[in-house]
């Protein structure tokens, strides 16, 4: 297993997400039922994803806490990152859900802050180094 040593800016970049990960999961686990109305989205489904996100902020948090990761393991981060993305652009296109407008700003907002975390966990990683031979971690 290929694994790299952190740098600190991937570090901070972990972080970040798992910071916003958290503060969204419990925003929505929490008030689901007051969001629902004003955003056009099911309680459940918001509920659902901030309880979805809750366990992710704690994985994140633990690897922004290790100097050493499994490539691996940033690489299904950055992946997951661009999934949730996608269906956030799913959501709005697929016609499942009726956002107000105040809905869809809060769905883009939301994939755009998390774009821009995923671009800076693809520079934290860049910017790190493989163990084995201490080489940049992409190149």
């Amino acid at each position: 297993m290929s694994m790299i040593q952190s740098s600190r800016f991937l570090r901070n970049a972990l972080a970040l997400d798992a910071a916003a990960c958290a503060a969204t999961g419990l925003l929505l686990s929490l008030a689901a039922g007051p969001l629902a109305g004003p955003l056009g989205l099911p309680e459940s489904f918001l509920r659902g994803a901030g309880l979805v996100l809750l366990p992710c902020a704690a994985v994140l948090a633990l690897f922004a806490n290790r100097e050493t990761l499994p490539r691996l393991a940033v690489f299904a981060v950055i992946g997951l990152n661009l999934l949730w993305i996608a269906d956030s652009i799913a959501i709005l296109m697929a016609g499942w859900f009726s956002p107000t407008g105040l809905g869809i700003a809060f769905v883009l907002a939301q994939a755009g802050a998390v774009a821009v975390v995923t671009e800076l966990e693809v520079i934290g990683l860049k910017r790190s180094a493989r163990i084995d031979g201490m080489a940049p971690a992409s190149g």
